[in-house]
């Protein structure tokens, strides 16, 4: 991967629907427990996410509570907050040829028993 990417703050609801799928492979049962902290340019603490594609590496930003919003309110999990089965299936199916996903420290690839 390239050293020098363009670093991006978005947030979630501003992906593109390709990154936001991406995103919920890495993190099949959820963002909160994976937050980092820093500080952005007006040297206020943010919390984002962190997800690094070929390109750029982006922060994407939310709150804990945030992020257990954006959980819950999303079909694609379960109530118990993991990502439902069929619709990891079928984004593996979409996005699974994406060599960038492996290389997120998060992604879990889980192959059926």
């Amino acid at each position: 991967m390239k050293q020098n990417k363009l670093r991006v703050i978005k947030d979630f609801e501003k992906l593109d629907s390709d990154i936001q799928e991406q995103i919920k492979l890495v993190y099949p049962y959820g963002y909160s427990q994976h937050l980092i902290e820093f500080k952005n340019k007006d040297n206020e603490t943010v919390f984002a996410l962190p997800f690094e594609t070929d390109e750029k590496i982006y922060m994407v930003r939310m709150s804990v509570r945030k992020a257990m919003q954006l959980v819950e309110d999303d079909d694609d999990y379960d109530d118990d907050g993991n990502l439902r089965e069929d619709i990891r299936e079928k984004y593996e199916d979409d996005h699974g040829d994406i060599e960038y996903l492996a290389e997120n420290d998060n992604y879990e690839n889980i192959e059926e028993e």
